[in-house]
């Protein structure tokens, strides 16, 4: 069964454009908890447009109160975010390669060209006790490189995917199984995530093998406001089952 986290970013920059703390972070992780996530994922980027570093704290005292939930924190491997991530000791850690300037993830890693790097973050987060994850292009082809890194699990960015699931579903979908199928002779296991929906979602899991969670957030928070935040986590959890 695929693991369902939920990422809390918009609760968070909806919290923040009105300067209180009103949604409040936790307790919306909290009901995404209670209602069957099994875990919650947030970026906290430098500006703190949307999560803090506080709330990587909070969070993480607020999951280590289950004994089935985890913490994924998402960022650009930068010497802040290392010391947060070997501080806070979430579950897992995902490394994202854009820019603080950017507006979402967009695009995995070269990880050739970034290879020693790379090693360099994951052995230091491995120290920590945190499971590594990559954020990797459905068209990722160097395997030797990325094995070599020594990541636990990379992260395949399903934008592309969801842009054109709507033209041709199984197009769409078969450089994600194609990737998939090669990373089986691998030790390294599969997330996914980005733009993930109540429609495109199901077809993924079934068509590419071996994904261990799904991280959803904006769709999530979208599909709340006609649904309802109980009523939402419910219907991806079906989706993940």
């Amino acid at each position: 069964m695929t693991k369902l986290s939920i990422n809390v970013n918009k609760i968070a920059l909806l919290r923040n454009s009105r300067g209180g703390d009103y949604p409040n972070v936790l307790d919306f992780s909290q009901q995404a908890l209670d209602y069957g996530a099994d875990g919650i994922t947030v970026h906290p980027r430098p500006d703190e447009r949307h999560i803090c570093y506080d709330d990587v704290e909070d969070l993480k005292v607020l999951i280590a109160s289950y004994t089935d939930k985890e913490l994924n924190v998402e960022g650009y491997p930068s010497s802040d975010f290392i010391d947060l991530i070997c501080e806070v000791k979430p579950d897992q850690v995902t490394f994202v390669p854009d820019p603080p300037e950017a507006l979402t993830s967009s695009f995995g890693w070269d990880i050739n060209d970034n290879k020693a790097f790379l090693t360099s973050v994951i052995e230091q987060v491995h120290v920590a006790g945190v499971r590594s994850s990559l954020f990797i292009d459905p068209c990722f082809s160097d395997l030797d490189s990325l094995v070599s890194t020594k990541t636990d699990r990379i992260e395949l960015y399903t934008g592309p995917y969801a842009s054109d699931y709507q033209f041709d579903a199984k197009k769409a979908v078969l450089p994600y199984s194609n990737l998939a199928q090669k990373l089986s002779s691998t030790s390294i296991h599969i997330n996914a995530g980005h733009d993930l929906n109540l429609l495109n979602t199901a077809f993924f899991l079934t068509h590419v093998s071996g994904v261990q969670e799904v991280s959803i957030g904006h769709a999530v928070i979208c599909d709340a406001l006609m649904f309802g935040w109980e009523d939402v986590i419910h219907k991806y959890r079906c989706l993940v089952t």
